[in-house]
């Protein structure tokens, strides 16, 4: 029996326009919020101090890659119900179809491939549970970036209005609540910051580990939107 291999669309544009922004808007986050929370470079001196806003534009930066992160984390939500291509809300449901294929996935991984009984031609739970922890951790950074934001306007005014900081403590200062004051605020910002930079690297190693052991071109997929499923004829 001979086998021939068949492109299988993965990604849509769409898909993959918010795949590189999520990447980019998070390299462009952590390098600037790592410079917020503690200078580690400075600029150059052969120029007057007075012209320099390097913390200035670190702050704008960040505020401008998180808050893309945010509109795109609520795209990403819509398309998890409503997509026309793939809805992977329905993975995330715990019925025995899913939680089997998340074992096997899991069996897969930890067995180095001597055990595959789930079709890898489409979204599996496994992937689809470690997007949505993904997601997850990016809500939480807006909800405590936006009160470590809020606590900076002291006067209760903003460039644009009173009506901002009004909004912003309203819908973030629970998080003083439940993580005891801004300080705790500001550490799990930054602890979720390394658990997200940990989430990548898991990440990028599991594409390139399930390209060269399922040998069907996933790492491809954020690129051209195919991979390839190997057919029995």
């Amino acid at each position: 029996m001979s086998e021939k291999i068949v492109p299988v669309k993965r990604m849509t544009v769409t898909m993959r326009i918010i795949h590189w922004t999520n990447v980019f808007c998070i390299i462009i986050a952590v390098i600037t919020g790592l410079y917020i929370a503690n200078p580690y470079y400075q600029a150059l001196i052969s120029e007057p101090a007075a012209y320099k806003f390097v913390m200035a534009y670190n702050r704008f930066f960040h505020f401008i890659a998180a808050l893309l992160l945010d509109i795109v984390s609520i795209v990403i939500a819509y398309l998890y119900f409503r997509s026309n291509f793939e809805r992977y809300a329905y993975k995330l449901i715990p019925n025995r179809q899913n939680i089997n294929e998340f074992k096997e996935v899991f069996l897969n991984l930890i067995t180095l491939n001597r055990r595959k009984n789930f079709d890898s031609s489409h979204a599996d739970s496994f992937n689809v549970v470690w997007f949505t922890v993904l997601h997850l951790m990016l809500v939480l950074m807006l909800f405590t970036g936006f009160q470590l934001y809020v606590a900076g306007l002291g006067s209760g005014l903003s460039s644009i209005g009173s009506w901002w900081p009004w909004l912003l403590h309203i819908t973030t200062d629970w998080t003083l609540w439940v993580f005891g004051g801004l300080a705790g605020v500001r550490l799990v910002h930054h602890f979720t910051m390394y658990l997200i930079l940990a989430w990548v690297m898991f990440h990028i190693y599991y594409q390139i580990w399930r390209t060269i052991f399922w040998k069907e071109g996933d790492i491809a997929i954020v690129f051209g939107g195919y991979k390839f499923k190997r057919v029995k004829e």
